[in-house]
């Protein structure tokens, strides 16, 4: 399957993207490469192989939960630009 130049100006379009010449020329030719690697790639017997959803091992790098004393709340608004009480007092950021 080849995309023409038109297929590719549609697309562009709905994209809202201004391409140049030299640009739809190009990608014309980049996609349509991709398109013909995929092709290939679609001849390949892969009735043998199992599934994956990763190329490398996975695993997981997050420390392990557990609990710990936090900061009073002083010393965590202590920092703060302006501070009511244990709080920070922010800009109002719902219009009204």
């Amino acid at each position: 399957m080849r995309l023409t130049r038109q297929d590719i100006e549609g697309v562009a379009h709905l994209s809202r993207l201004e391409l140049s010449e030299e640009e739809m020329e190009k990608l014309t030719g980049h996609i349509n490469r991709l398109l013909e690697n995929f092709e290939e790639l679609q001849e390949l017997d892969t009735d043998d192989i199992e599934p994956t959803s990763h190329v490398i091992p996975v695993y997981n790098v997050f420390r392990e939960d557990k609990s710990r004393p936090s900061l009073p709340p002083e010393e965590v608004v202590a920092n703060g630009p302006q501070v009511d009480g244990a709080c920070f007092v922010v800009p109002r950021v719902v219009e009204t």
